[in-house]
């Protein structure tokens, strides 16, 4: 039998378990289209103060907001019980809201009380804090008769205020008999109690009366005390007095103030001179910096008060005759203040939380949880109450409350509301879909995928929709879902599919990476010198990927110009031009070519150098590169220094710039010359920093805005000692080749780091997480291999330089692996569940991570179809994977895109970087029937008076067929008549249909059908109707009445061309000096070039109604259209009609010569129109 303590024990172990699995909190992002959706508990925003005070004269609203979905309802409690707001007239509720109205009129005292304000909806229950509602009061004075207050002078008197008792109190002051503020000194003050004090009275003091004032905020109103008359009793010599307190009275006294107030201590003192007060406190300076000193040091008042603000004060008041000490003792109290506040919880089913409620106070607070309001009846499923702290385990939808957390003491009390809401939601994606970015290679880069759902989901990249998820080397995944790219290059361009999954579904959003080429300027502008002027031109050549416009700008002084067609100023697309420049253009010239996503700026200096005045000669100098720098020497020589000097050349009208510290060293380079520092022009002697074990000789370079001089002659060598490396050798890291191996590589040191002679390396490695010894090399190469060790073993290994001084520091410790191997077990207990058409649910149970024999990669799922459920349908048995990476005790997956009613086969590895396990026990598995596919062909084979449809069944059937579904209507346009259907059997591949009218046309639709419905739609349309005039032309073509029709024409034509020949051949010939038009020429003419001129005989006609005289001449009527012809031509080119119908006036040379002419011929119409 279990005793009573190993039970109590499991309990424990039981929530340290729980505890420890606690699912992080969901946070639920603010997307409107989520929040508009998420259901949830309501939430307390708005409400009253605790203590609420409130004007009599106006309408008292008392707040309650809060949000929810579903909207909240609202109920108040007024002293602990219901408080119906409907039965009283003068209270109105405001719509959506828990907010009260109370009118003013009556009496606003009866509806004092304290306020509890609750908020509901399906999920639960928020409350307020108890608002304690209270109507402000300013009562009068009572009426008091003040007798005169007699005192001699040089004693201290009291003036007692004692103002009514308002609410809320009312502030308090004097004034004189001027009704004017009283002046306060050092000897008459006002306490803290209302009261005036006088430390000594004089005589002085007698003339004036002195009234306290009481004035009430909320109602803007000041109470008036009757005042005091005041009469001194004067004396020739008045005594000086030792110090003693008037307030407080006696050695010693107590206060207490709460965490967080003010606090404020008074030494009033009475005695003659007036006595000075000053603070202490007793064990401890005062906090100078929350430290205010008030009323002439009477008043010392401390803000912010916390607990080290406890302890003994002292206040001394001391004049002349002596001092006197009070002390008060002050004890800091606090009510409730928040340590950790609960807040609202989002979980998923089957998930585990918490709520924590820790507060803190003087004394102590106590903690109660309430449950929607009310108290928690106990025990709860699926949570634990354990004192400041409610645990939650395997919450299940329905469960979502409201919780309250009241944590009281005697000096107040805190209340919060946290909500526990279950929250289960499909994966979705919060991001633009198919977002485009551009990036510039080489550069570090994110693809963000905001996603939420609840579980919270798995999410994973891929890249060009296959591998296996991103993450690791130079891919770093983040929790929030964005995917970094550490040093993105042009392979990493593509599309990268991010997917968001949990046990309801999953979403997914495609990022499109284009990886761009950096904007780069290949000739930069250059600093320039020349005289006024002269022409100056600055390059600006840019190299940019092609894809991206680009925008070259250029800003003098950093400040943008403008350019002209006649301006002086021009620029093209790689530089830009000044013409006739002037000291007015000198300055720093910047050229900025940007892209939509980087960008280049390259900036040079312009001098213009004037003219002077002195000499032609001098006009005429330009500026030029400098003269080389000379007498090059070497001093004050170090282990790595050595100063060198030199004489600068001519500068050439420009002057230096900057000098070019190059250097040459004769054992690893020789003969090559490197740049080793650049100084400003105005030096001409450097201190240069070198490396050890170098034989150095240097040269200098003087640079001026036109260009640089010509190398210095070499100056003397200079051998520097040797010394250990300084740097440590990078680019550290070991991989396996091959299973039992490591190969450890780095880059070497620079010629210039090495120091010294028979540099070497002492490469160190051991086993990780181990004690043993370090394994060193040293070696001259930069590679080691290490053979006959375990298969993916993990290796810590260092490195160091060395030469014959000594080693350089060690790296930083790097994690390097073997080689892997192929992994030793398969996976088991592969098995299928939840088959449907195209998908099925995948479950395996995983290998023993020991067994990889490497780095993880992924489950591999081959999978292949062996056949059809169709009989006599082959299909294709190429074998297909897909890969699962997941590291769960239970893994799973889905295949999808499998084909309905057929029969696969499938089996899976485990696989690593390099290798494949061997597989697991092959499955078999039949997917159900479905949809089927579109048929074969869907065609209409003739289109006459019927319509003649014929197809063929689905290449993918995807079950056994049951009919074919076929609709139609007619088309005319954009309008669609009604919609008609017809079914046939399986067997049935074609249909006739009579056509009502040869020019309607038809759209068709035909659909087979499976048991599951009918699949995808194949939809053909007839011809259109000039199609079929076309085919109807050709059927007329061949009946016997159109043949003997086309031979009638054609004899009637034959015979028209006869007669004309004839009447062609029998003409006469004409005269036509006097531009008269005849028709019909018996001879074409020619042109002088040898060319043919038709004419129509129509344009030679005379006009209808005219006369031909005696001489051969026409004559023309009197009415002749030629008349109203514009220019003589005859044409009438209004409407065209009358075009080649009437005379037309020719030219002189295409009339001159014999014409022939015929009287007028109906073959003149058919030969016009030749």
């Amino acid at each position: 039998m279990w005793t009573q303590g190993r039970w109590a024990a499991l309990a424990v172990l039981s929530i340290i378990l729980l505890l420890s699995k606690e699912a992080v909190p969901i946070e639920v992002p603010l997307d409107p289209k989520i929040q508009q959706e998420l259901k949830q508990p309501p939430t307390i925003v708005k409400q009253s103060l605790k203590d609420y005070i409130v004007d009599p004269r106006d309408n008292i609203i008392i707040e309650c907001e809060a949000k929810g979905n579903p909207v909240p309802t609202f109920q108040w409690r007024r002293n602990g019980k219901f408080f119906n707001v409907v039965k009283d007239p003068r209270v109105t509720m405001r719509d959506r809201s828990g907010t009260l109205e109370i009118r003013s009129s009556g009496k606003p005292e009866d509806y004092e009380g304290e306020y509890h304000c609750f908020a509901s909806n399906d999920f639960g229950t928020a409350i307020s804090n108890k608002i304690l509602l209270r109507v402000s009061k300013s009562p009068l004075w009572p009426k008091e008769v003040l007798e005169p207050v007699v005192v001699r002078e040089g004693e201290s008197l009291i003036l007692p205020c004692n103002p009514p008792p308002g609410l809320p109190p009312p502030v308090t002051f004097w004034m004189d008999s001027s009704i004017m503020p009283l002046n306060h000194d050092k000897r008459v003050s006002m306490g803290l109690n209302g009261d005036l004090f006088f430390s000594n009275v004089l005589a002085i003091d007698a003339s004036t009366d002195y009234s306290c004032n009481a004035r009430f905020d909320f109602t803007h109103t000041i109470q008036q005390k009757n005042p005091f008359i005041l009469k001194v009793q004067t004396t020739r010599n008045v005594p000086e007095t030792h110090p003693s307190f008037l307030s407080p009275r006696g050695l010693s006294s107590s206060k207490m103030v709460l965490r967080g107030e003010h606090l404020l201590l008074e030494c009033i003192a009475a005695g003659v001179p007036t006595p000075t007060i000053n603070w202490f406190k007793r064990g401890g300076d005062l906090p100078l910096q929350k430290v205010k000193f008030e009323n002439y040091n009477k008043t010392l008042r401390i803000l912010n008060v916390s607990e080290e603000d406890s302890g003994s004060y002292i206040c001394m008041a001391s004049n002349k005759m002596g001092s006197i000490r009070h002390s008060v003792d002050v004890q800091v109290k606090a009510a409730p203040y928040w340590l950790d506040k609960p807040t609202n919880l989002v979980l998923a089913p089957d998930e585990n939380g918490r709520l924590v409620c820790r507060a803190n106070g003087n004394p102590k607070p106590t903690i109660q949880w309430l449950l929607n309001g009310g108290p928690i009846d106990l025990p709860q499923p699926h949570q634990h109450v354990q004192g400041d702290t409610i645990m939650f385990h395997s919450v299940q939808i329905g469960g979502s409350a409201v919780y309250q957390c009241n944590a009281s003491n005697e000096h107040g009390y805190l209340l919060a509301n946290a909500f526990v809401n279950i929250l289960d939601m499909v994966p979705r994606m919060l991001g633009p879909k198919n977002q485009l970015i551009k990036v510039i290679e080489n550069n570090r880069t994110f693809l963000d995928c905001p996603f939420f759902g609840s579980p919270f989901p798995l999410l994973r990249w891929f890249k060009n929709g296959h591998g296996s998820g991103l993450d690791g080397g130079q891919y770093k995944l983040y929790h929030n879902g964005t995917l970094e790219i550490k040093n993105v290059r042009p392979e990493d361009q593509g599309t990268y599919t991010c997917v968001a999954s949990n046990i309801l579904g999953k979403s997914e959003n495609k990022v499109i990476l284009e990886v761009k080429e950096p904007t780069r300027i290949v000739r930069a502008p250059e600093h320039m010198t020349g005289p006024r002027g002269s022409t100056a031109r600055f390059d600006c050549r840019v190299k940019h990927d092609p894809s991206l416009p680009i925008t070259i700008t250029w800003l003098k002084d950093d400040k943008p110009f403008s350019f002209g067609w006649l301006g002086r100023l021009k620029k093209d697309d790689e530089s830009m031009t000044i013409h006739n420049i002037n000291p007015e253009d000198s300055g720093t010239y910047k050229c900025t070519a940007k892209t939509e996503i980087d960008e280049d700026s390259a900036s040079a200096r312009l001098t213009v150098i004037m003219d002077d005045n002195s000499s032609a000669s001098n006009r005429s100098a330009s500026a030029g590169r400098p003269e080389p720098p000379q007498d090059l020497e070497l001093s004050d020589p170090s282990a790595r220094s050595v100063r060198l000097t030199w004489v600068p050349g001519n500068e050439n009208n420009s002057p230096v710039t900057h000098f070019l510290v190059q250097f040459e060293e004769d054992r690893w380079e020789p003969g090559k010359w490197q740049n080793l520092s650049i100084h400003d022009g105005n030096l001409n002697s450097v201190n240069l920093q070198l490396s050890p074990f170098v034989n150095y000789q240097f040269r200098v370079i003087a640079i001026n805005a036109v260009g640089q001089s010509l190398p210095s002659h070499p100056s003397a060598r200079y051998q520097t000692s040797g010394a250990p490396p300084d740097v440590v050798p990078r680019g550290l890291k070991g991989w396996g080749s091959k299973k039992n191996n490591m190969e450890i590589t780095w880059q070497p040191l620079l010629n210039t780091e090495r120091n010294g002679p028979n540099m070497q390396y002492v490469l160190w490695w051991r086993l990780k997480n181990t004690d043993e010894e370090w394994n060193n090399i040293n070696t001259t190469k930069t590679k080691h291999t290490i053979d006959n060790i375990d298969t993916y073993i993990p290796y810590e290994i260092k490195i160091q330089a060395a030469n014959d001084f000594g080693l350089s520091p060690a790296s930083n410790v790097v994690i390097g692996y073997s080689g892997e191997d192929k992994p030793s077990a398969e996976p088991t207990n592969l098995r299928v569940s939840k088959i449907n058409t195209t998908k099925v649910n995948v479950h395996w149970t995983p290998v023993d991570p020991s067994t990889v024999n490497g780095e993880f990669k992924e489950y591999k799922l081959y999978y292949w179809r062996e056949a059809s459920l169709i009989k006599g349908l082959k299909v294709n048995r190429t074998k297909l994977h897909k890969g699962f990476f997941t590291t769960s005790e239970h893994p799973s997956g889905i295949l999808t895109e499998l084909y309905p009613y057929s029969k696969y086969k499938m089996h899976m590895v485990v696989a690593n970087r390099e290798f494949e396990g061997p597989q697991s026990n092959t499955v078999e598995f039949e997917t159900k029937e479905g949809e089927p596919g579109a048929p074969k062909y869907f065609k209409i084979q003739k289109h006459t008076d019927v319509v003649h449809l014929k197809w063929d069944k689905p290449l993918e059937p995807n079950g056994i067929l049951i009919g074919y579904t076929l609709q139609y209507h007619t088309v005319n346009g954009t309008q669609e008549g009604e919609r008609k259907v017809q079914s046939f059997p399986p067997n049935v591949t074609e249909y006739m249909m009579n056509l009502p009218h040869r020019f309607t046309r038809y759209k068709f639709y035909l659909a087979a059908r499976t048991q599951v419905g009918a699949g995808e739609v194949y939809a053909v349309e007839s011809p259109h109707f000039t199609n079929e005039a076309y085919k109807e032309s050709e059927d007329i073509a061949t009946q016997g009445w159109f043949i003997g029709l086309m031979c009638a024409v054609a004899l009637l034509v034959l015979i028209l061309l006869i007669v004309c020949f004839i009447k062609r051949s029998r003409g006469g010939k004409y005269r036509v000096s006097e531009k008269k038009d005849l028709p019909l020429d018996a001879v074409d003419h020619k042109d002088q070039d040898g060319s043919f001129d038709y004419h129509s005989d129509e344009d030679n006609k005379p006009l209808q109604g005219s006369q031909t005289s005696l001489d051969g001449n026409v004559k023309e009527s009197d009415d002749s259209l030629v008349d109203y012809g514009e220019g003589g031509d005859g044409q009438f080119n209004e409407d065209g009609s009358f075009i080649g119908q009437y005379t037309v006036k020719k030219d002189k040379e295409e009339t001159e010569g014999n014409e022939s002419s015929e009287a007028t011929s109906p073959v003149n119409a058919i030969y016009s129109l030749a």
